[in-house]
């Protein structure tokens, strides 16, 4: 079996490890429905183990971390926490004597949301790439120079370093790990059990556009962009846009970046580009890709797509199309 062992903290984010886990014990079950054994086990431990409470006030059960042996830690995963429990957690010596050896044993190791800070702080990313919650990017880049923070990936991997955004995106992370280690077909069926919204692959932005300005429940252009969402081949131009919304184009423009923080052409192209980015994930044509988010001809597609992301879409598409 392969052993995942998750490493927790007073105060850790629970989603953390229970999102993934639950992603790992998915993959069993599929496994055994098709008659074989299960591949993971799930391992939890802490510093100095016992009941570790989490920020909801749930606790665990954990093991001490000096007690794992390498074969109980294949893929060793930190969780995220609030500033304070991190800080807590950093200063740990258990941690510091500890989790050195297991992550250099280790098939892979990693972490969840902020719990990079951890693995940050003991020197184990340096000169590496990783990803972190949005909210964490400009501080964990200002704290440690040496590491690469890459600010718009849902997961990032960087040889056996795993490193997963925010909170939800350490269930993408395991899919992926599911993918690699067993097949897409399994990690398929896991995320269709868990009733998930779609298998996101780790170059997908965590926090979109449209997601920005949805957040402002009072957003008075939330039905607008709805809208838009599922127009991307109409004609979006600020005209056009202030039409729909009854308002003058002077006056919409200046409410719409008010309420977005983008220009109404900037927020249409980043739509469009990140729609156009998941349609070549699919191994669409360039032709169709730029009709259905109306950036046609494949020419503007290419010039706007390669300008954002800095990869040409025919490449991505070859790169990242899931077969």
């Amino acid at each position: 079996m392969h052993h995942v062992a998750f490493i927790v903290y007073p105060g850790f984010e629970l989603l953390d490890v229970s999102g993934p886990a639950s992603v790992f014990n998915g993959a069993n079950r599929a496994r055994r429905q098709r008659g074989k054994p299960a591949f993971y086990k799930v391992v939890l431990a802490s510093a100095h183990g016992g009941v570790i409470e989490s920020s909801s006030g749930i606790a665990l059960e954990t093991r001490p971390i000096a007690d794992l042996r390498a074969v109980e830690a294949q893929t060793v995963l930190v969780a995220g926490a609030e500033r304070e429990p991190l800080l807590q957690a950093v200063a740990d010596a258990a941690l510091w004597a500890a989790l050195p050896h297991l992550a250099g044993k280790a098939e892979r190791f990693g972490s969840v949301c902020t719990g990079g800070f951890v693995l940050a702080a003991l020197g184990l990313l340096d000169g590496r790439r990783v990803a972190t919650h949005w909210d964490s990017c400009k501080p964990f880049a200002k704290t440690f120079p040496n590491v690469a923070v890459d600010p718009e990936a849902l997961y990032v991997v960087d040889g056996k370093l795993w490193t997963s955004a925010g909170v939800t995106t350490g269930i993408d992370m395991a899919l992926a790990m599911i993918t690699r280690d067993l097949d897409a077909s399994i990690a398929g069926e896991v995320a269709k059990r868990l009733v998930l919204y779609a298998r996101r692959p780790g170059y997908q932005s965590q926090f979109s556009p449209v997601l920005k300005a949805q957040v402002k429940g009072d957003s008075p252009f939330a039905e607008l962009i709805g809208w838009m969402q599922s127009n991307l081949d109409a004609p979006l131009d600020v005209p056009s846009l202030a039409a729909r919304a009854g308002l003058s184009e002077r006056s919409f423009h200046r409410k719409f970046v008010a309420a977005t923080g983008e220009t109404p052409a900037r927020f249409v192209e980043i739509a469009r580009l990140d729609a156009a980015r998941m349609l070549l994930s699919r191994g669409l044509s360039l032709k169709s890709v730029a009709a259905e988010v109306g950036l046609f001809p494949p020419a503007r597609l290419a010039e706007a797509f390669e300008r954002r992301f800095g990869v040409a879409p025919r490449l991505f598409r070859d790169m990242h199309a899931e077969l």
